[in-house]
């Protein structure tokens, strides 16, 4: 019997306190208590229970390593469906002409738009993902792979990138990770740094390796990604002039099959990955996870969301694997039997597919997890969807997402009725199943957090770092707020440290502050091969420390209020957080992306911007500026004034402080991604690199010093 899942609602169900003190503790000078959620007060949770949500009745060993997780799952689960891929059909290019500022005159270019067009959802069951991931291990043992041989992976998130890494773990090879835009010189410092013997890779980054492969010694074997189409004279060339064999996928399973081995099974303090941060100055860092952080992990998230996701829930999954977010979830997904779906980011609305559904709409997710710029963006087209309405329509809208947002505050019924009626068309455009969503990777605004929790489905929040193994806060869909992170997940304690220099002090008043201190099965034991950065962020006791600046609100809740490295000290001695400035600027609807910046000789923050194209297109429209191209408006002095305006409103409406509203504003006309270094894989913003590119038009922007 499987027990069916709970329906969340955007409101707040459970009575607080939701984190407790641990009992017993002495009190630290200049520390808050460390607390846990109540469910965890006698002991954090190691490993997830080896029997499915609401029985009692045990399947199979304890979990206690990733290995065993698959083999549970396939015991648990068996011919359910396990997860989906659609193949590539067909792809389209459209060229079109844009005005584009070139030495400063205005010419029209050619601009080529490239849409997908792509088949079904195919499926795989359970027992034939484990099947998938011996066949992996006893081919990595037939091409001469051993245990402790480590397996590098270097590809977008796809099917054949979790079986390697299932694969690997079945023989005890640990995998290292690294983001498919990484580029030639990341790659090289993790493949010499870890020592690999072989590399996965999608195919079009086989060129990629030519110049890596000279350093990287320890690799003797390539196996590309036949999910995707290569070209041979890529193959040849790793072959001839580098003397590896290269093998796709399918191979390297055909070769398990034909000479199957036993697998070697690792224990829980067995490496698992060796997982790289995306950080945009210094050398990457690496970060040793055992595979008893990683079921920790999953042990922590039960008790917090499982309620609520389990077998029949289908959980889109298109985050980078090679970040600990989606590492995290997708290893929980096989754990709770749901079905996950693979999707891209190029292709998840129908907007840039054709001939077919965008990824979202053909596999109809119940669960989906996104990072701010994902939600801003899905917010932006449903507000520029009710702006081409009529008058009534939008008041419609508008009223009917304000009396929502009152009937669940009060407890009173007749929300569903809103949802039937107003929402319908808004939830069909996410696949009209959609029950849960989690913001990760960084901090959402307040304000797109309700807006999608009220118009679509609740939206929690999660918090975490690669070294934490995702863990740190997740926000139970019964506490569920917009004023908060939430309380740890059950594999996590927290206390916060003071930093005095900004003035945070786990003394003050009304709510402590400090430095958000983080401990439990789920923490790194040290960096790799890096003594200096361990000594710095790990303490003997075990407690990680993170760099942000928390604060326990009167419920037990965790919010973050700072982070110490995006802390600017502004002419008039004050500090600015720039993280969150961008939170809340990110809300305006001409923002696509925002990067703050704050000069220590000003007294006021500008912003950098990359703009939303309709959105801005409108404003030029009311503001009585032409122009048909993002690169032709973005330096129309009229415009930007309006830009500076709508973001000035948007930092008053979110309750900024004078100091924090920004006084210029500089709008880009490309966008930033990790091929031009403006961002890192993981999404976050290259300050540096940012500031260097715009530097001038910064400067313009601030005007002469006084």
């Amino acid at each position: 019997m499987v027990i069916p899942t709970l329906t969340p609602v955007p409101k707040l169900v459970a009575k607080p306190p939701y984190t407790l003190d641990v009992p017993g503790q002495t009190p630290v000078e200049g520390e808050t208590p460390v607390r846990r959620i109540p469910l965890a007060i006698d002991g954090l949770h190691a490993i997830p229970p080896n029997r499915r949500w609401g029985e009692n009745e045990a399947i199979g060993e304890e979990i206690d390593t990733v290995y065993k997780l698959v083999k549970w799952a396939a015991l648990a689960h068996g011919e359910s469906q396990c997860m989906g891929s659609r193949k590539l059909v067909n792809t389209h290019v459209e060229t079109k002409k844009v005005k584009k500022m070139v030495d400063g005159e205005e010419r029209e270019v050619d601009k080529n738009w490239t849409y997908f067009e792509l088949g079904h959802y195919e499926f795989i069951t359970f027992k034939d993902y484990e099947q998938l991931t011996l066949d992996v291990g006893a081919g990595l043992r037939a091409i001469g792979l051993n245990k402790g041989d480590r397996v590098h992976i270097f590809a977008a998130t796809s099917q054949n990138w979790l079986a390697m890494s299932h694969g690997s773990a079945t023989q005890s090879m640990p995998i290292v990770t690294a983001y498919d835009t990484l580029g030639a010189e990341g790659l090289k410092y993790s493949m010499v740094a870890t020592n690999a013997k072989a590399i996965f890779l999608d195919p079009h980054l086989l060129p990629t390796l030519n110049g890596v492969l000279e350093h990287a010694k320890g690799i003797t074997h390539v196996i590309w990604n036949n999910q995707n189409k290569v070209k041979e004279a890529h193959i040849e060339a790793l072959r001839n002039e580098r003397g590896v064999t290269v093998l796709s996928f399918d191979e390297l399973v055909q070769l398990g099959k034909q000479n199957p081995v036993a697998p070697v099974a690792p224990a829980p303090e067995d490496l698992c990955c060796i997982m790289y941060t995306s950080g945009s100055t210094g050398t990457p860092k690496g970060v040793p996870l055992k595979h008893s952080n990683v079921v920790a992990a999953v042990a922590g998230v039960c008790p917090v969301v499982q309620p609520f996701v389990g077998p029949g829930d289908r959980l889109l999954t298109y985050l980078p694997l090679a970040h600990i977010l989606e590492f995290v979830f997708e290893n929980a997904s096989l754990y709770w039997g749901s079905t996950m779906g693979y999707g891209n980011p190029k292709t998840l609305s129908d907007t840039s597919v054709r001939n077919c559904l965008g990824d979202i709409r053909e596999f109809q997710p119940s669960v989906l997890v996104g990072v701010p710029a994902v939600w801003e963006t899905v917010k932006k087209g449903i507000l520029a969807k009710v702006n081409a309405g009529s008058p009534l329509l939008r008041n419609l809208f508008w009223g009917a997402l304000a009396l929502k947002e009152k009937l669940m505050g009060l407890g009173l019924p007749g929300s569903g009725l809103l949802d039937a009626i107003v929402f319908k068309k808004i939830k069909d455009a996410t696949g009209g199943r959609m029950k849960l969503c989690l913001n990760g990777g960084g901090p959402v605004a307040k304000d797109t957090q309700k807006f999608i929790s009220m118009a679509i489905c609740p939206m929690i929040i999660g918090y975490g770092l690669t070294e934490t193994t995702a863990m740190g806060t997740l926000q139970n869909p019964n506490e569920w707020t917009a004023e908060s992170i939430g309380a740890m997940p059950a594999s996590i304690e927290a206390k916060l440290v003071d930093f005095a220099d900004a003035g945070y002090f786990a003394t003050n008043k009304p709510n402590p502050q400090g430095e958000i201190w983080l401990r439990g099965p789920s923490v790194l034991s040290e960096y790799y091969e890096n003594p200096e950065e361990t000594a710095a962020a790990v303490t003997a006791d075990g407690w990680f420390k993170t760099g942000d600046i928390g604060e326990w609100d009167q419920n037990g809740h965790l919010k973050i209020i700072d982070r110490k490295k995006n802390l600017v000290k502004t002419l008039n001695g004050e500090y600015i957080a720039l993280e969150k400035l961008e939170s809340i600027y990110r809300s305006a609807a001409v923002v696509a992306n925002i990067c703050v910046y704050a000069d220590q000789d000003r007294s006021k923050p500008i912003a950098i911007i990359v703009p939303a194209e309709p959105a801005l297109k409108k404003l030029a429209s009311s503001s009585g500026v032409k122009g048909d191209s993002l690169e032709e408006l973005v330096h129309n002095k009229k415009l930007q004034a309006a830009v500076l305006k709508e973001l000035q409103n948007a930092g008053r409406a979110g309750g900024l402080s004078g100091i924090e509203i920004i006084e210029g504003v500089v709008m880009s006309d490309e966008e930033w991604t990790p091929q031009n270094g403006l961002v890192t894989a993981a999404q976050k913003l290259n300050r540096k690199g940012i500031l260097n590119k715009y530097k001038k038009e910064v400067d313009e922007a601030y005007g002469p010093k006084q």
